[in-house]
């Protein structure tokens, strides 16, 4: 799979503001610490566990889904990556027994869907992966979908590079990695519900 010089800056991009928050949040916690009031110990100590945890969570997840580790050599556990990811957020996701035997690649592809369901739910809700023959389904479901037309755009390997950015960049890159993988995303809508199917 061949990415465009853009699409690789715009990952760096989104990867970095991922981490951007609890790694500052860290960085907060130890100059706490270095304040020497022993008042403030406890909660800088738990602010520092608190965020290294959601920092190596999102590290280890993305290192899966934009990266190659574990896809050619052994899926790690992929509903644990997920889990870590969404855990203390207002988004759950559905992870069925049946995806734990999908291909390293088709896992890789999951994590992608969920990530992209849980973006278009900014109020929360739930993420429930389905097979659907032989492609599978990400349905996000909660009390309001943001779905921008940039977005819909994005959803497609052919979309135009040039009008992507760090939000819409993850779409792409799962449209391309879907038809990568000889399958292709699309995107249906209901009354609250977005699926975005790879078939």
């Amino acid at each position: 799979m061949q990415l465009e010089f853009r699409v690789l800056e715009l990952l760096a991009s989104r990867l970095c503001h991922e981490l951007i928050s609890p790694v500052g949040a860290i960085n907060n916690g130890v100059e706490l610490l270095t304040d020497g009031d022993a008042g403030f110990a406890r909660d800088a100590t738990a602010l520092i566990g608190q965020s290294a945890k959601r920092a190596a969570a999102r590290l280890q997840f993305y290192r899966f889904a934009y990266g190659a580790g574990g896809v050619g050599g052994g899926a790690p556990e992929a509903k644990a990556l997920v889990a870590a990811l969404l855990n203390g957020g207002k988004v759950r996701c559905d992870w069925p027994a049946e995806f734990d035997a999908l291909t390293p690649e088709w896992q890789k592809l999951a994590c992608n869907l969920v990530l992209l369901a849980a973006e278009a739910l900014p109020r929360g809700g739930t993420v429930s992966l389905a097979r659907a023959g032989e492609g599978v389904t990400a349905t996000a479901a909660g009390e309001a979908l943001n779905l921008t037309p940039e977005l819909k755009a994005a959803l497609a390997p052919d979309a135009d590079v040039a009008a992507l950015t760090a939000r819409t960049v993850h779409a792409y890159f799962t449209a391309l990695y879907a038809d990568r993988l000889g399958a292709k995303l699309t995107l249906a809508e209901a009354d609250k519900r977005a699926t975005f199917m790879v078939a």
